[in-house]
């Protein structure tokens, strides 16, 4: 049983439109939703938390397709982003007092046990604390009711390099309980290279693709060459395509083809995830004088 099904997923809006989503949260895994800004990936999370409904396809949780009000599945989940929900004016120790009822899992034992660990003052208030420490508080209580699908949308955002390191150990530990889920949505791609077992790729509101990391690695390539290589017939294979008046750097889908047209011509690497985003999103047209 998969923690989250996007079934054929429709939603129109004034200038953009999801079209045909489809692609599965699987349960005991850490799955990366990647796109640029404005790709669908905010809208798609909050038809999971059903802030949003579908106009065409529907939305699976834990097996049991979303109808009317399901606050016994919105329970089961965790969300973590990088805006806060609580009262500012509110004490951690009072903002936990509203919080905890809405859980039937509550886990008062747990919360403590994070605040000891994240260092949190529960009598602070929440407008003192830094962002950071305002993301370990939404940690501490996502992480107390024995959530089964950890939402995490763009967590890391504007947060210091030592704290984004702990959070992705913290991650890595929680998801080796494998009745649980994250899905974790970033635009710092270089989180999910670490962590990430699979990739969920939107871009206009369409999917690009959805694979395990490791094969959406392996499978594309960047290549690197002298511009006297290209030709119209050539840069109509690429996916994206950075061009100078030295050469150009470009990513292709298939690997092996990169490697019968360019073996010995050009540089064949292995590309990130943010340099697949990168030149998808881009396209073919970025040509730079230098």
């Amino acid at each position: 049983m998969n923690a989250v099904r996007m079934e054929s997923i429709g939603k129109r809006y004034d200038g953009f439109e999801l079209n045909g989503v489809t692609f599965d949260v699987r349960k005991g895994f850490i799955t990366g939703l990647i796109g640029p800004n404005g790709s669908g990936k905010s809208t798609l999370i909050r038809m999971m938390m059903q802030m949003v409904r579908p106009d065409q396809g529907h939305v699976e949780l834990f097996g049991r397709r979303l109808q009317g009000d399901a606050a016994e599945l919105r329970g089961k989940i965790g969300y973590v982003s990088d805006e806060s929900y609580f009262y500012e004016h509110l004490t951690l120790k009072r903002m936990k007092n509203i919080l905890a009822p809405f859980y039937g899992d509550w886990n008062e034992d747990v919360f403590r046990g994070y605040l000891d660990r994240f260092e949190l003052p529960e009598n602070k208030k929440i407008k003192e604390l830094s962002k950071g420490m305002k993301m370990k508080f939404s940690l501490a209580v996502a992480l107390s009711h024995s959530a089964e699908l950890l939402i995490m949308d763009e967590p890391t955002a504007g947060l210091d390099p030592v704290f984004r390191r702990e959070l992705l150990d913290l991650l890595a530990e929680q998801i080796q309980d494998e009745r649980r889920s994250i899905l974790f949505s970033s635009h710092i791609t270089n989180d999910l290279d670490r962590i990430a077992d699979y990739i969920v790729f939107v871009n206009k509101g369409r999917l690009i693709f959805e694979e395990t990391k490791d094969a959406v690695l392996e499978r594309h390539a960047l290549v690197k060459g002298g511009k006297e290589l290209l030709d119209a017939d050539l840069r109509a294979l690429f996916i994206g395509l950075r061009e100078t008046d030295m050469g150009f750097e470009g990513l292709m889908k298939e690997r092996e083809s990169a490697e019968k047209l360019f073996g010995g011509l050009a540089l064949i690497e292995q590309p990130t995830l943010e340099e697949i985003v990168y030149y998808t999103a881009k396209g073919k047209g970025e040509r730079v004088h230098a």
